[in-house]
């Protein structure tokens, strides 16, 4: 193993390169396990709410399953909230980066647009425009979000639902998380 020699990036070495990148990658064997770590951050009553957000992302991701909804649907409905804790006002944009590598360009779309989609059931109760979603009324993901929304999101904070544990999720975060999207520039 080598240290690099520099202070700055312009100054590395292709060999310095490679030997970082495949640090990088064995630090990042247990990526799986700090998003699930992350996504127990929300296990916590903010208040108001029936159920917690961890307890509102197990249950999105049960309503995605039993609809039949793929892996990286279910597993985003999942993660969808995961940047509730450090994103409040951006949470969106934060699980669709982290997504971003590892699914389509249609659930990366709906994941970081739910968010302003969600408006529809409450911002006119506040204030706000509930249509602000129909901005992308032409966009051709428009009536998935507005799908994902109401079938995996509003209607997921019943205490009564049966809500499948995480262990059921976890085998799916595996292998929508095993083909690492980083660096995908250089491709």
């Amino acid at each position: 193993m080598i240290d690099v020699n520099w202070t700055r990036m312009e100054n590395g070495t292709k060999q310095e390169f490679e030997q970082l990148l495949s640090l990088e990658t064995e630090a990042n064997a247990d990526l799986v396990d700090r998003i699930l770590d992350q996504l127990k951050t929300l296990d916590v009553n903010w208040g108001g709410y029936k159920i917690n957000r961890y307890e509102h992302s197990l249950q999105s991701a049960t309503l995605a399953q039993r609809d039949g909804a793929d892996e990286e649907m279910v597993v985003a409905a999942l993660l969808h909230d995961i940047g509730d804790v450090i994103a409040p006002y951006n949470h969106s944009e934060l699980a669709a980066a982290m997504l971003k590598p590892y699914v389509s360009e249609r659930v990366h779309w709906i994941i970081k647009h739910h968010g302003l989609f969600q408006g529809y059931y409450f911002n006119h109760h506040l204030g706000g425009d509930r249509h602000i979603r129909d901005r992308y009324k032409d966009h051709p993901w428009y009536d998935d979000c507005v799908y994902f929304c109401h079938n995996y999101d509003q209607n997921a904070f019943d205490p009564d639902y049966d809500t499948l544990d995480l262990e059921v999720f976890e085998p799916l975060v595996r292998r929508i998380f095993v083909t690492p999207g980083g660096h995908a520039e250089l491709t």
